[in-house]
């Protein structure tokens, strides 16, 4: 099974680059699911129903999100319907929204689960504890699973990875906007990368225009942020998993870029 991750989508540039990529990645490597964290779509934060109807639209099977997820308040008017949609798995309990989404895939069911860090976050409730409890809910229910974890710190990524080596086919980590180059499999066959980078501005800061990051790091004044144009950038991996042994047998680092 040979699924497809984006990093984070950001505006209407990134969501114009995922459109273009996504048709011609799933046909030259035969993509069986298309995974992408959306909760900068909406202008560089959060999303909203349009957009998710669009992102569904040009072949995301299943949104992934973090801390941004909820910067638009109309997204607490769909959240709960949208079942693509994920926010991360370890808000507190009651919290509006779906956390894993489950696909069928010639008889294979794969769980995609949603999960947010601490380190350098906002608060919330602690990743390890809560993926163990997930995985045991989903224990009859899942033979494959796949983790977006939206977290800052690429020590906390690592750690959980290793923690749930050979019990998930892979950890992908999402947020710094960043892609890194230490994508792997692990010694019991989960896939690993730090983070996926995204999919946006290319020649900015982390999507947004260069010169006003450099003027609030310059001035230590705040400054509204408003996303780039021009060129993008498209980050993604592709994994794919043997779904007998329920292992990665390979993982393929993404990056391309658009000329406007």
């Amino acid at each position: 099974m040979k699924i497809l991750m984006l990093g984070d989508i950001c505006g209407r540039s990134g969501r114009q680059a995922a459109a273009h990529f996504i048709p011609l990645l799933t046909k030259q490597y035969e993509i069986d699911v298309v995974v992408a964290n959306g909760e900068n779509t909406a202008g560089g934060t959060g999303i909203t129903q349009p957009i998710y109807d669009e992102l569904l639209a040009i072949g995301i099977d299943v949104i992934t999100s973090g801390n941004h997820i909820w910067d638009k308040k109309e997204v607490f008017s769909f959240i709960d319907s949208a079942e693509k949609l994920l926010r991360p798995a370890n808000y507190p309990p009651g919290t509006p929204g779906r956390f894993y989404s489950l696909l069928q895939i010639r008889g294979v069911t794969l769980a995609i689960i949603s999960l947010a860090g601490r380190t350098f976050m906002p608060p919330v409730d602690c990743p390890f504890r809560t993926i163990d409890n997930i995985l045991d809910q989903l224990r009859d229910q899942a033979d494959l699973y796949i983790i977006d974890f939206h977290a800052e710190a690429t020590s906390e990524k690592m750690a959980l990875a290793w923690y749930l080596d050979g019990k998930i086919s892979c950890l992908a980590g999402t947020h710094t906007h960043i892609q890194t180059a230490d994508e792997r499999i692990l010694p019991a066959g989960t896939a690993y990368i730090t983070d996926l980078g995204m999919v946006g501005p290319w020649n900015a800061v982390l999507g947004v225009e260069k010169d006003l990051i450099i003027q609030k790091f310059v001035t230590g004044l705040p400054v509204r942020f408003s996303l780039a144009h021009g060129p993008n950038i498209f980050n993604a991996i592709i994994v794919d998993i043997d779904e007998a042994s329920k292992k990665a047998i390979s993982v393929q680092r993404i990056s391309e870029k658009t000329n406007a």
